[in-house]
């Protein structure tokens, strides 16, 4: 289960991984906190399209689902307010009623519902941080990991579903500085023009984290890279996203990122997987859990169908 803030969020972190584990057989949800209302439309070509100046809240939505289909992941809305990134000094003061303003029991009860009806082995959110310092992606670290200590706490939420607890917690750090700066000097080794270079100036506002796990998934940075431009108000055919080609990333950086915040079975760091050390146990709860799924699933359609 893969937690972010609002829909682009789960395209450009870990989405090839995802994707990857889908290919193997592997159920994957994604759960976006909020739908992203306010968010700017950073494609230049569409900023004065007048469809989604009328409803980007639903624009959004249909990005999202063709995003999901694109990758192969299940989807849930949490169904909180986007926040939005405020800008000015002073800063102003949050929009009530959004997600950041949340109470935190509030908005980990919604995501405690999630985890104890999909019931994963593994979590992936944002750092303290929240990879960068927008209140959303601040608001997803501090719900997800509330959420995942209390999931399998019977005392916690005990109207939101039967105990289940998660057994690993990463955090997403697809934007190391050493990633970029690999990307970065390949592409000048190459004679290429590199847009990272103004990145570089600014990273020293920006602590570099511990990278623990690398999940090899070069064979999906398409399907990563076609879901991206499915969030198109987000994402234009110029975007940096797209600055490196395939085939030199396969070469620099095969993988995706990740930190491991928190664990309950043993592990042995660095990991390649994001399920290592998961072993039979994770299988026979799988096979357990996706038989229960289809149980429930077949009872529920035998019932529509009688209607």
């Amino acid at each position: 289960m893969a937690v972010h803030a609002h829909p682009d969020d789960e395209s450009s972190k870990g989405a090839a991984v995802m994707a990857r584990y889908v290919a193997e057989g592997a159920r994957v949800r994604v759960v976006s906190c909020t739908g992203g209302e306010r968010g700017d439309v950073l494609n230049a070509t569409l900023k004065n399209d007048p469809h989604i100046a009328r409803d980007i809240a639903q624009v959004r939505r249909d990005e999202m689902a063709a995003a999901a289909a694109i990758l192969g992941v299940e989807h849930t809305w949490l169904g909180f307010v986007d926040s939005g990134l405020p800008e000015g000094d002073p800063l102003p003061p949050l929009p009530d009623g959004c997600f950041a303003l949340e109470p935190v029991e509030v908005a980990a009860e919604a995501l405690v519902r999630v985890i104890r009806e999909f019931r994963p082995h593994v979590m992936t959110t944002y750092d303290e941080i929240g990879g960068y310092p927008h209140p959303d992606h601040v608001m997803t670290h501090t719900v997800s990991m509330a959420a995942f200590l209390a999931a399998g706490d019977p005392a916690a939420f005990p109207h939101a579903g039967a105990p289940w607890q998660p057994l690993k917690l990463y955090y997403n750090q697809t934007f190391s500085r050493t990633r970029i700066l690999a990307f970065h000097e390949a592409l000048l080794a190459e004679g290429l023009e590199s847009p990272y270079g103004e990145w570089m100036t600014r990273w020293p506002d920006r602590p570099e984290r511990t990278v623990t796990t690398q999940v090899e998934c070069a064979d999906y940075f398409p399907a990563r890279d076609a879901a991206l431009r499915a969030h198109a108000t987000q994402i234009d055919a110029d975007s940096t996203f797209f600055a490196v080609p395939h085939e030199l990333q396969r070469r620099i950086w095969p993988h995706e990122d990740y930190e491991l915040a928190l664990a309950y079975v043993p592990v042995e760091l660095p990991e390649s997987e994001l399920f290592a050390g998961l072993g039979s146990v994770a299988a026979a709860d799988a096979a357990a859990t996706s038989g229960a799924w289809q149980a429930e699933y077949d009872g529920r359609t035998m019932m529509e169908g009688a209607r």
